[in-house]
């Protein structure tokens, strides 16, 4: 969702004059948009100030008249620490909500005015914009139509369709960084897909903190919608489906307890979903369970694994899992090992308890010592990668589709992604980036696959596109005069 944010503030931004940047050392703007989920990610964003600070004081002593690149810290750290980032960082300009940044222009004039003041004086304290407020009004309402032409880098894009939380588990801080859960409009989402779909994108990743949580308003008119009425994710699916030109979709993050009957339909008859979902599950306990607030037991996850797999056999999962939450014993801990060992997971995130500023969970007194928390995660990663390594070994010999969407490392080759959202890397001219390709798999690594084409196999329809770059969540943006 950061690098789709990312993507939106530039879009913000080019009316301003602003285009993206190499780097920081000769932009006029940088901004950092964070994520506030653990502890190590937060600490991470004051790290990169520091050095950001450096290019700044060193603008101002080579050229008293210049104040250095505007600094700004977006996103899920600056809405929850706001106030107390400017003290920590008297010279950061802007501090801004993951809510807020449809009112960027607004934020950088106060900025630039305070800079002008400010010129020439290192380490000046008190200029900060801040706005981390939860507007009345959706701020996907002000920004303006997304400049897919120049957003999009290549055949694949992100697609924010739904945000915030209502869950309030209890570990969790997106329910007070990024607010309640809110969809947008269905007419919405069909418009800006089709305006990537367009600009060449062929395959869609509908984003969301609780993203099956979805249920957008309908268009008014015509046979796709009646007044009054709401699209669910099952819904929303069927009708991107219907888009000319877009190959794949997929979505994340899902929530176990907003899986229902029609996403499992949705799995099992829809050919452009992909047969991969990512779906939490932080424990086998329930006691643990109960604790995080997560609102279902291990069976109760465990029956809903079982109905993908009846509507979609070959479905890949991938999971997320915290080791060491407050009060968890060794018998919770290896209930979780039993959850693994019972769904077999193509890949899954894993880590250590964080304590999160404000959580409920952070104030329980039974917190789990460090070395015990450690000891557990890595006999959790060696379960969770034997498993990754046995699925990507079960490829070996197959025929998978791929969409090419980079380049490799070395001259020569080309990455796509195989409908399990593997990384497959093969041989291949670069005029073949962004099309549909047959390979045949010839070897199984312990995070990616190499493959060899299939000449022939991808069929007269589809043309190549322009590479698609790394997403980066850090923006330097370059005013164009």
């Amino acid at each position: 969702m950061n690098v789709y944010d990312s993507a939106r503030m530039a879009d913000v931004l080019a009316p301003l004059g602003y285009a993206q940047a190499d780097g920081p050392e000769d932009a006029d703007m940088v901004i950092l948009n964070t994520c506030h989920i653990r502890e190590k990610a937060a600490e991470k964003v004051y790290s990169e100030l520091g050095r950001l600070r450096q290019i700044k004081e060193q603008r101002t002593e080579d050229n008293p008249e210049d104040s250095g690149p505007l600094l700004a810290v977006a996103g899920c750290v600056a809405q929850a620490e706001a106030a107390e980032m400017l003290a920590r960082a008297p010279f950061l300009d802007i501090v801004l909500g993951p809510q807020t940044y449809h009112r960027l222009p607004e934020m950088i004039a106060r900025a630039e005015r305070a800079a002008k003041k400010g010129a020439g004086t290192k380490g000046r304290k008190g200029a900060g914009v801040l706005d981390t407020e939860f507007p009345d009004e959706a701020k996907f309402d002000h920004l303006p139509r997304a400049r897919a032409d120049a957003a999009v880098a290549g055949c694949t894009a992100f697609l924010t369709i739904q945000e915030g939380c209502d869950k309030f588990c209890t570990f969790c801080v997106v329910p007070y960084t990024r607010g309640v859960e809110f969809s947008r409009p269905g007419q919405a989402v069909l418009e800006e897909c089709r305006a990537l779909v367009e600009a060449g994108v062929r395959e869609i990743t509908l984003l969301g903190q609780n993203v099956n949580a979805y249920h957008g308003a309908a268009p008014n008119e015509g046979a796709t919608g009646v007044a009054g009425t709401t699209w669910d994710l099952a819904e929303l699916i069927a009708q991107l489906a219907e888009i000319d030109g877009l190959e794949r979709v997929r979505y994340t993050t899902s929530h176990p307890r907003d899986m229902d009957l029609g996403l499992y339909a949705a799995h099992g008859n829809c050919e452009k979903l992909m047969p991969y979902l990512h779906l939490p599950a932080q424990s086998g306990s329930d006691r643990i369970l109960a604790a995080m607030n997560r609102g279902y037991t291990a069976a109760e996850y465990q029956a809903s694994v079982a109905q993908l797999r009846q509507v979609r056999p070959d479905i890949a999962l991938s999971g997320d899992f915290i080791v060491g939450f407050p009060g968890e014993s060794e018998a919770d801990f290896e209930a979780t090992m039993e959850l693994v060992a019972s769904v077999n997971y193509a890949q899954a995130y894993s880590f250590k308890y964080s304590p999160r500023p404000g959580t409920p969970a952070a104030m329980l007194e039974d917190q789990v010592p460090d070395d015990v928390r450690g000891e557990r995660l890595q006999r959790l990663q060696a379960l969770l990668d034997s498993q990754q390594q046995a699925f990507n070994q079960q490829m070996l010999g197959r025929r998978l589709r791929l969409l090419l969407d980079q380049p490799g490392r070395r001259p020569g080759q080309l990455v796509g992604r195989s409908p399990y959202m593997q990384a497959v890397h093969l041989d291949g001219p670069a005029s073949m980036l962004g099309q549909m390709v047959e390979v045949e798999i010839t070897d199984a690594h312990a995070n990616s696959l190499a493959g060899q084409l299939i000449f022939g196999a991808q069929g007269p329809d589809l043309q190549p596109t322009a590479a698609m770059a790394p997403p980066e969540n850090t923006i330097g943006m370059e005013r164009i005069i």
